[in-house]
């Protein structure tokens, strides 16, 4: 089965049950997911953002990002300065175009519900060579 680069939008998406959830079922569950390290501090970014936002829900929050952290997801480590290389060319942050570089270097399948990142990945990858 073919690897898939998983961001944060898409597995937050996941496990806090956002509208998109259902996709995100579909997208993530047939084969090996891989994300940059920076995939936990992301979530956990998300998390302490509906924390802030819904603090009546804190324990189901909380219970959803623990259901997060076990997911299998392989950590897999990014050339910074290659990521660095490709933000610039594309105009993404790096955190975004560690995610794309990531896919481009695996020939994986990027998974993200960001536009921005979806449309330079689907722009990148129609670039000949």
């Amino acid at each position: 089965m073919p690897v898939r680069v998983v961001d944060a939008s898409a597995l937050g998406a996941l496990v806090f049950g956002e509208p998109k959830a259902e996709e995100m079922v579909k997208a993530l569950s047939n084969g090996p997911l891989v994300a940059p390290a920076l995939l936990w501090f992301e979530l956990a970014s998300i998390c302490l953002r509906k924390l802030m936002s819904y603090p009546k829900q804190t324990d189901q929050i909380l219970k959803a990002f623990r259901f997060g952290t076990h997911l299998s997801v392989e950590m897999v480590e990014v050339d910074h300065s290659a990521v660095i290389e490709l933000a610039t060319e594309v105009g993404l942050t790096t955190y975004d175009a560690s995610y794309l570089w990531l896919a481009i270097h695996l020939s994986a399948e990027l998974v993200t519900l960001d536009r921005k990142l979806r449309k330079a990945a689907a722009g990148f990858m129609k670039k000949p060579g």
